[in-house]
């Protein structure tokens, strides 16, 4: 089921008497139970795509639609919809987490008493209970970011927005808030990511897009597109330096050592006459030339800014 569909998005600005398009006929959809991971760099038009869709700004063309419904004309659009937003303070601080989650409950629509059962049961999940009646200000960074989350959670909307969720955080904070993110996606909810941490992008999301200069310049799985960038080469890195009777017969091949430890080979044909040729000594490890999001990220950013220069 789509939970969001943005299509053909468009936005423009006047800025000292020029016209310049913000965003150029972006489109997106969200499924139940899935996490896109929408990344560009500063200036790409990310914000004001997610303003769009957050039914803050008006496009100037295209539509919106979160759970079949228009947020820029039905009100009940936007209780399907759930946000953290980065450089905002997505809860009072001079309320405690009981406090905040019964208010902003009864703000989206929930009766007193729903808000504060769904607030309790948030509060243990969240494991923030034992925290429940401190004042937001006095709690750590990563507690500040659970409890917003669990706000944006409490009216249990079918699609969240979480901008860098984890920027700021310790090891720990960060580890319990991908965990979160795990389990909301899998009960449903629809998640739409924005980060400029790509190891967390490629980590949480099921599809990326990578917008640029206002337009979507590629939207494919998190797994297909770092297939796509990956190479066919490994790396075999033994314990031992190698002799070079076996280093002989290993370049006969046509692999290279790129030390007395560590041959390249390019083909995974080839790997296996290498890994015979090798026994008995002890391999350490096998390494596929592997891309990561990060890689993918860079190279169509610099290819898209070469082509434009």
């Amino acid at each position: 089921m789509q939970i969001l569909e943005a299509h053909n998005l468009k936005k423009s600005y006047t800025e000292k008497g020029q016209t310049v398009a913000a965003v150029r006929g972006v489109s997106l959809n969200i499924s139940a139970g899935e996490v896109l991971a929408f990344l560009g760099p500063n200036g790409a038009g990310k914000t004001t795509t997610i303003k769009m869709i957050a039914g803050l700004i008006q496009p100037d063309s295209g539509w919106v639609r979160i759970a079949d419904r228009d947020p820029h004309s039905n009100a009940q659009a936007l209780r399907a919809l759930g946000a953290v937003l980065e450089g905002n303070r997505n809860v009072y601080w001079r309320m405690t987490p009981e406090e905040n989650l019964e208010y902003f409950g009864v703000l989206r629509g929930l009766s007193q008493r729903v808000a504060r059962q769904r607030g309790q049961v948030l509060l243990e999940r969240f494991r923030l209970m034992d925290k429940r009646r401190t004042l937001v200000q006095s709690l750590s960074r990563g507690m500040q970011q659970k409890l917003a989350i669990a706000v944006a959670l409490v009216h249990q909307p079918p699609l969240l927005l979480l901008d860098e969720p984890t920027l700021g955080l310790d090891v720990e904070a960060t580890e319990d808030v991908k965990r979160l993110v795990r389990e909301i996606a899998q009960e449903g909810c629809a998640i739409l990511l924005t980060t400029h941490q790509l190891a967390i992008a490629e980590e949480l999301s099921d599809r990326v897009a990578i917008i640029n200069r206002g337009e979507v310049m590629v939207e494919e799985p998190t797994t297909e597109l770092i297939r796509q960038f990956s190479g066919s080469a490994y790396l075999v890195e033994t314990e031992g330096a190698i002799d070079p009777e076996r280093l002989e017969k290993i370049a006969a091949l046509g692999s290279n050592a790129e030390s007395e430890r560590i041959i390249h080979v390019a083909e995974l044909e080839t790997l296996y006459q290498v890994l015979e040729i090798l026994k008995p000594l002890s391999i350490l490890q096998v390494q596929k030339d592997q891309a990561n999001l990060t890689d993918v990220f860079l190279k169509l950013v610099r290819e898209r800014r070469e082509v434009n220069n």
